[in-house]
């Protein structure tokens, strides 16, 4: 078991505007997103599951041709190699639960 404080975590840009926290365990990533408004995340997809909560700010979301705008509290489930992509409207802040573990994230 380990408890972890995110004020001890290095944050690190992992696309332009996207800063992130990684907490990993044996079978899941989480990370801890600081996101710049106006900043693009580019079409992609990748072999793990993930759910994205947004906790402030406004983001848009496109996940297998559908767009949301996602406001704190909304949560969207992206199953395994879907695509999708984002742009957060405001300063934002996401939770991204992955399964299995994102190594490169590491």
């Amino acid at each position: 078991m380990a408890f972890i404080n995110l004020s001890d975590v290095k944050e690190r840009e992992i696309v332009p505007g996207f800063r992130a926290k990684m907490v990993h365990s044996q079978n899941m990533t989480f990370a801890f997103w600081n996101v710049k408004a106006g900043s693009p995340l580019p079409e992609h997809s990748h072999p793990h599951e993930q759910i994205t909560t947004v906790i402030s700010g406004s983001f848009e979301l496109t996940a297998d041709g559908e767009t949301k705008i996602m406001e704190p509290g909304s949560v969207v489930v992206i199953p395994a190699n879907v695509k999708h992509k984002g742009k957060s409207i405001t300063d934002s802040r996401l939770i991204d639960a992955f399964y299995p573990v994102r190594e490169e994230y590491r």
